[in-house]
């Protein structure tokens, strides 16, 4: 079946049918989050590095999926990539019950944990671009804007709450308990997306390579890995930095941040069909910009906390701004590559952050780090600057 379907006037109780999916998958991502590297290096006895290593399987996971499930939605549609992402999901929770019974042999425990962080990195290669896509061609594209916005609050909203339940689940149950509990939500998503319609894209003829798609949405990903070094930094080092200088209630920067991001996503989503993708990815980068350099030169933990939540409402709408612009540099049967490329590159700002700003951190000192975070998003603010004015967004 093709997109042309009738559409709904109110979209946002069928658009979270279809978000739902993200929010399911990256809650099983979350449950774990925090947990492993505990267990891997006190319970399992490996050193921090590897436990590193092991989480950032990941992401390398996801990084080669991308390709495979932007190839899937735009030839085969969007339900096939979710329901192969909520079967990989529920065999995380296997090998996790699996590292679990055999934690007594610490290497094939962790063997069983390799397999579950690749199994997790496919999961969400495949459910990255799916629910976006398939919304998009159940609702229509003038909706774009408000689906990404609202696929982006159920992915970070999912991680929180994955994160924060996983911690408890672990300390009562162990990593059985969120094996168990991995399967359940993957087998529930599985079921709910075999109930919904399949769309297809009609006009596959003009479809193009995955990499050659890439080159074209990289000028748009590239703003959104500078912006991302900016999110990175505060999710990442903001507890450290406050106690760097001693201040207390590190945690509630992240509480802030998150609350303004989520609030900017829901208010304003509507701004970028008012105003275009490009001047308000731009109004974004400066906002962010702005909410850093606040950071930067705080001289107490109250005002820090201002930047961070001045920080999260800048990067709440760059993510769906810069996406949607995107998504019309290419053919329409090419949009499920087209989100599954520009999604490459907040993988690959998150997964570099951490190394570059912890190196910032390193030589130069921890109160450096958020000046330097100012300095790539403004970056990012400067190649949008100048994409508006080579291009006629």
């Amino acid at each position: 079946m093709d997109h042309a379907v009738k559409q709904p006037e109110n979209v946002n109780l069928p658009l979270l049918t279809y978000v739902g999916f993200t929010f399911l998958g990256y809650f099983i991502i979350g449950l774990s989050l925090s947990v492993l590297p505990i267990f891997i290096s006190k319970s399992l006895g490996f050193s921090l590095v590897i436990a590193g290593l092991v989480i950032s399987l990941q992401y390398v996971a996801t990084f080669f999926l991308r390709a495979y499930s932007g190839k899937i939605i735009d030839g085969k549609g969007s339900k096939p990539a979710v329901l192969s992402s909520m079967l990989g999901f529920s065999l995380t929770g296997i090998f996790l019950i699996l590292a679990y019974y055999f934690k007594f042999s610490p290497l094939i425990s962790l063997g069983f944990l390799i397999i579950t962080r690749l199994l997790t990195g496919c999961g969400e290669g495949m459910i990255g671009a799916s629910p976006i896509n398939w919304a998009i061609m159940a609702l229509g594209e003038k909706h774009t804007a408000k689906i990404i916005s609202y696929n982006g609050v159920a992915c970070y909203g999912a991680l929180a709450i994955g994160a924060s339940l996983g911690v408890v689940i672990e300390h009562q149950f162990g990593l059985y308990g969120i094996g168990i509990l991995s399967i359940l939500v993957g087998i529930v998503g599985f079921l709910f997306a075999k109930t919904k319609t399949n769309y297809t894209n009609s006009h596959t003829q003009d479809s193009q390579s995955f990499w050659k798609v890439l080159g074209k949405v990289s000028p748009f990903g590239i703003c959104l890995a500078l912006g991302g070094i900016g999110f990175a930094s505060i999710s990442t080092f903001i507890t450290l930095y406050y106690n760097y200088f001693h201040w207390n209630n590190g945690a509630l920067c992240l509480t802030v941040f998150g609350g303004l991001f989520v609030a900017g996503r829901l208010v304003f989503s509507n701004v970028i069909n008012n105003y275009g993708g490009i001047r308000v990815a731009i109004a974004c980068l400066l906002v962010e910009t702005i909410g850093l350099l606040i950071i930067s030169f705080a001289n107490n933990s109250e005002m820090a906390l201002f930047g961070a939540g001045v920080t999260g409402l800048g990067f709440s709408l760059i993510f769906p701004a810069l996406g949607v612009v995107a998504i019309k540099s290419v053919s329409p049967s090419s949009q499920g590559s087209a989100l599954a490329g520009y999604g490459l590159f907040i993988d690959l700002s998150l997964g570099i952050a951490g190394p570059l700003i912890g190196g910032v951190a390193d030589i130069w000192g921890m109160k450096y780090i958020f000046p330097f975070s100012a300095l790539m998003v403004l970056t990012g603010l400067g190649v949008a600057y100048l994409l508006k004015r080579k291009s006629n967004f």
